[in-house]
């Protein structure tokens, strides 16, 4: 199949790209190359990719709307793009409006009408949900951050695309997902930075915030099977093991064999408490279960930081 991946030079879209092309697909990445984090560090996460001679790249804002070439002939479009983290969503919201929301309309405006497309995957977040998400489907949406606000809203346009212009969609909301490549603002990647090269973590809150941890391995597994769904269909894409940060600390220091040096600040705004999918529809639907430990993930994510030694 052609397929179009967005957001292909980040942490999920470049493993996804790799998987794709594995599975003999003709991938088309798109990146716009924000300077969220190191361009660099993106463009080392396309480096197996750059040589398949079945992946081509596209450098291009889909904010400024989707060239006709682009789509051409495309089946399954993943719509990984989006400006992420939820506490520089306060602060630049026009961003996290333009990336997540306009683009994901120009990209849908794109679709209306496409002879080929069979599917669009649209990589929403378990912030959808606030405070509290844990549970299943049915757990209202209640977004306590910008952040989640935008993500909710492409969910709603990928809705209303699909009831008014027939483009098929399933969503997947994206529980926590770590592992080789992690963004350096995420949490594991800090801790693990931290850890390994004697700098304080930064800890915001009492750390007995809950979560529930992808490894994204099975992540980007569960993404490729999502390609099977009815279209319409919503799922919760999360992890098996629910562990507290602390936990996740003593994790990282037992597997790294180095302590951690813990400052203590104050809770962020919009921060979720407790998060853990109940994957049970999307076993039900397309038989996906995780099967990565966090142990076995963490020790990967571990080697992963070591080797590549840079400090976020």
């Amino acid at each position: 199949m052609r397929c179009l991946v967005t957001g292909a030079a980040g942490f999920i879209g470049s493993h996804l790209c790799e998987r794709l092309l594995a599975d003999g697909h003709a991938v088309v990445g798109v990146d716009a190359f924000t300077n969220y984090y190191a361009r660099s560090l993106k463009e080392r996460n396309l480096a197996r990719c750059r040589d398949h001679a079945a992946f081509a790249l596209r450098e291009l804002d889909l904010a400024d709307g989707a060239p006709p070439d682009l789509l051409d002939g495309v089946e399954i479009v993943f719509h990984l793009a989006a400006m992420p983290g939820l506490v520089r969503s306060w602060t630049h919201f026009d961003d996290y409006n333009r990336c997540n929301v306009v683009a994901t309309h120009r990209l849908l405006e794109g679709l209306k009408g496409s002879k080929t497309l069979k599917k669009l995957v649209y990589a929403s977040t378990s912030s959808v949900y606030g405070r509290y998400a844990s549970g299943d489907e049915s757990l209202p949406t209640k977004p306590s951050s910008p952040y989640g606000i935008t993500k909710l809203a492409g969910e709603q346009l990928c809705r209303v695309y699909a009831d008014e212009f027939g483009v098929p969609n399933v969503v997947l909301r994206f529980f926590s997902v770590y592992g080789p490549r992690q963004r350096p603002d995420m949490g594991l990647n800090h801790f693990i930075d931290a850890i390994l090269n004697g700098k304080p973590i930064r800890l915001t809150g009492d750390g007995m915030h809950v979560r529930g941890n992808t490894f994204v391995h099975d992540c980007v597994d569960a993404v490729v099977k999502s390609t099977a769904a009815l279209p319409g269909e919503t799922f919760n894409l999360g992890g098996g093991e629910l562990i507290t940060v602390i936990e996740a600390i003593r994790k990282i220091e037992r597997l790294s064999g180095k302590a951690a040096i813990i400052e203590r600040h104050p809770p962020r705004n919009g921060d979720q408490l407790a998060t853990g999918a109940d994957v049970g529809k999307l076993f039900r639907h397309l038989g996906w279960k995780p099967t990565t430990s966090m142990d076995d993930g963490l020790a990967q994510q571990i080697e992963w930081q070591k080797s590549v030694g840079v400090s976020a």
